[in-house]
């Protein structure tokens, strides 16, 4: 028996996702404080253009008033401070009960960031993590270390909402509006910046579905 139900969303708006997260999330507690089995659901999606702050974030870290941003801003309940999503990135949520995959938050963060380190082997990426920061990075610790995968998450009763964004063909010019997760003088990059050429974004889901699979036994 699948111990996870996968929905692929194609693009749609942050607000629905969020909203349709937030409804899976409170569903999910309150099946566990009834003691009654969590439905664990991975959302994929991709988002039209929005900037998503942290429930502690520093909106100095919005380098441009709204006037000029181009783009929705929200504040949520995930952890860590501002980030990007659009077309081309791939956004993944899972709303699970982490008791049922013998997980502690630490585990889940860890898997989360593995998903994409995995992922990226298969393009002869070499995904590391860098200490202070959490998601995946390229070149760690070289003057041209960049992000490829911004993590933020929430976890309650060990059931978890938001989670990691995968940069594909992700428009890049977006994050010079913010400071990416709140660091100055940090790069950001997507795979096909990496690999030189627009990539194909459903075979690279179905490359994370696959991991998936293997993180969530």
């Amino acid at each position: 028996m699948a111990k996870f139900e996968l929905k692929y969303l194609g693009r749609q708006e942050y607000k629905t996702t969020w909203h349709y997260q937030q409804t899976l999330f409170q569903a999910a507690l309150q099946a566990k404080k009834e003691n009654r089995l969590v439905s664990n659901q991975i959302i994929l999606v991709e988002h039209n253009p929005v900037f998503t702050l942290g429930k502690s974030a520093d909106t100095n870290n919005i380098l441009l008033s709204d006037n000029f941003l181009d783009a929705p801003v929200f504040r949520i309940e995930r952890g860590g401070d501002v980030t990007f999503h659009g077309p081309g990135q791939l956004v993944i949520y899972p709303i699970v009960d982490l008791e049922h995959f013998n997980m502690g938050l630490r585990d889940y963060v860890f898997n989360m960031e593995e998903l994409i380190i995995r992922t990226l082997d298969y393009f002869g990426l070499i995904g590391q993590r860098s200490k202070g920061a959490s998601g995946v990075w390229l070149d760690v610790g070289e003057i041209d270390e960049r992000k490829i995968a911004a993590l933020g998450v929430k976890a309650s009763r060990h059931i978890t909402m938001h989670g990691i964004a995968f940069n594909i063909n992700t428009d890049l010019s977006w994050f010079q509006k913010i400071n990416p997760c709140g660091l100055q003088n940090k790069g950001v990059t997507s795979l096909a910046k990496e690999l030189g050429e627009t990539q194909d974004f459903k075979k690279i889901r179905l490359l994370v579905v696959e991991e998936l699979n293997r993180i969530f036994i």
